[in-house]
């Protein structure tokens, strides 16, 4: 029975299909494509391709108001490349000096500085590592999931903010 229908099925859709009056290929206008060589597309900078598609100039960072939350993130990664600075300094300076640090220190004594420069000298020293490092343990924190809501944020950015100037004064007071 399934043959009987499926040969009987097959004839009445062949011929509604191939019927030029009433059939499918009736609707069908036929096309004769024309092969030409691809032109490769011209080559635009980001700028002229948003320009020619009347896109507008995306105003970055001009148009959002500084927050405490986009700040330290900033400020958190200009501390990592100036203690990164620090590093390759020191490790240069072991290299290249011909003396201990020991010396130095002992001519650094010995010039008399006033003690308000060398105190703003070690805080601009002592300042970066110890933001880094409480921030560092913020973000740590982050990692474990606590501290996630808007306000914990910010809260614990003040605190860590107190905590880095707090460290960094006492280090320049030893």
């Amino acid at each position: 029975m399934a043959t009987f229908f499926r040969l009987g099925s097959r004839q009445v859709l062949n011929h509604f299909l191939r019927n030029e009056k009433v059939g499918m290929l009736s609707l069908v206008r036929p096309v004769t494509l024309k092969a030409q060589p691809a032109c490769p597309p011209k080559e635009m900078g980001h700028d002229e391709r948003n320009m020619k598609l009347g896109r507008p100039q995306s105003p970055h960072l001009t148009i959002y108001a500084p927050q405490l939350t986009s700040m330290l993130s900033i400020s958190h990664r200009a501390t990592g490349m100036i203690l990164a600075g620090y590093t390759i300094m020191w490790g240069l300076g072991a290299v290249v000096l011909p003396d201990s640090i020991s010396c130095y220190l002992e001519d650094l004594a010995a010039a008399n500085v006033s003690s308000i420069l060398l105190c703003g000298t070690k805080f601009m020293l002592a300042f970066p590592m110890t933001y880094h490092f409480w921030n560092g343990i913020r973000h740590l924190m982050w990692d474990m999931g606590l501290f996630l809501t808007l306000k914990e944020v910010y809260a614990t950015g003040y605190v860590m903010l107190i905590l880095a100037l707090g460290s960094a004064i006492a280090l320049v007071s030893m």
